[in-house]
């Protein structure tokens, strides 16, 4: 008889987890998200998926009660906690940052189920957590999930690059950390299947290179960025990238990390030559580059800064789709016996 998985989604966005676990019959049972326009992006291409919310609207994770929310107990939680604290491009303050100690709310929820805990947590961040405070935050994190009940070692974290491991160009690399219930699982062993890619990857895949978009994604060449990004032209098959008044040109096939900076406005978005002339990477080239498929979309209210921070936040579905399939073979053999 065929084993149907249910999963909750905490720190959700726009779903890139839940996209990544379908595949392997996954259900969504519920999501929590507390920011409106990823709500609206989330519900509109998840429309059975509960957000968990009251009258006021989507709940925040430190809002959260299982009993009074009625939260149905799950196979799988995943969460993509906020990275801004444990990544080398903050302030580095891990867990004395208020958001890096929303990974306590993440425990307070697994707690709250009592024995009726998820088999296994899935959690996403900076690489850097593992090695920040020499090692001391993945020590943290390692004793908390051990105290929730959950076998977790060194092993079960893994650096996954989406430009190594799957088809798509982009410069991704972030740290899966997979942790397994005590009471369902002998042990904390999971296989996964993180081989490298050799397939050359081509940007007109994800780029329309030879054609051309809204105005509103060109710079006038008059633009003195226009003029530092032209003068390291090289081709019309590469994206280029500023930085603190530098250009970056970019291997050929290769898009750097797209980051929710993306939303800030300015200049954070990746620029490319097209026919018309040069211009940023629009939101959808972005949600492609992030492998999400071509019937995801944006609804009409959710405006273009907002569709790029989403982007920038969140997980890449096939890189998910790799650990989701090692986590559900591993349900379907051995739980519970």
């Amino acid at each position: 008889m065929s084993i149907t998985l249910k999963a909750g989604a905490l720190f959700s966005g726009i779903g890139g987890f839940c996209l990544g676990l379908e595949r392997y019959g996954v259900e969504t049972s519920w999501a929590v998200e507390n920011d409106p326009a990823a709500v609206a992006t989330y519900q509109r291409n998840f429309s059975s998926t509960r957000i968990v919310s009251d009258e006021h609207g989507p709940l925040s994770i430190t809002d959260i009660d299982v009993v009074r929310d009625k939260l149905e107990p799950v196979d799988i939680l995943h969460a993509g906690f906020p990275c801004q604290s444990f990544s080398t491009a903050g302030e580095r303050k891990g867990f004395a940052d208020p958001r890096g100690r929303l990974f306590y709310e993440i425990i307070r929820i697994v707690n709250q189920f009592g024995v009726d805990r998820p088999s296994v947590l899935i959690l996403e961040n900076s690489p850097y957590l593992r090695y920040g405070e020499g090692g001391e935050w993945f020590l943290e994190l390692s004793k908390e999930l051990k105290k929730a009940g959950y076998w977790f070692r060194n092993e079960n974290a893994h650096e996954v690059d989406a430009f190594d491991h799957t088809d798509l160009p982009q410069r991704r690399n972030r740290l899966f950390m997979l942790a397994f219930n005590y009471d369902r699982f002998k042990n904390g062993r999971v296989s996964l299947d993180l081989k490298h890619t050799e397939e050359v990857k081509d940007l007109a895949r994800f780029i329309d290179f030879e054609g051309a978009v809204g105005d509103e994604y060109y710079l006038s060449p008059e633009n003195r960025y226009y003029k530092m990004i032209a003068a390291k032209y090289i081709d019309r098959r590469r994206l280029y990238q500023l930085r603190k008044y530098m250009v970056r040109v970019k291997e050929p096939g290769e898009c750097p990390t797209l980051t929710a900076n993306m939303g800030l406005g300015g200049h954070n978005v990746p620029f490319l030559f097209d026919a018309k002339g040069l211009r940023r990477l629009t939101e959808y080239e972005c949600l492609s580059l992030q492998g999400f498929p071509a019937w995801f979309e944006f609804p009409p209210e959710v405006i273009r800064t907002k569709r790029y921070q989403q982007v920038g936040n969140s997980v890449v579905p096939a890189v998910v789709d790799m650990i989701g399939k090692g986590v559900v073979c591993k349900l379907k053999n051995e739980r519970d016996k």
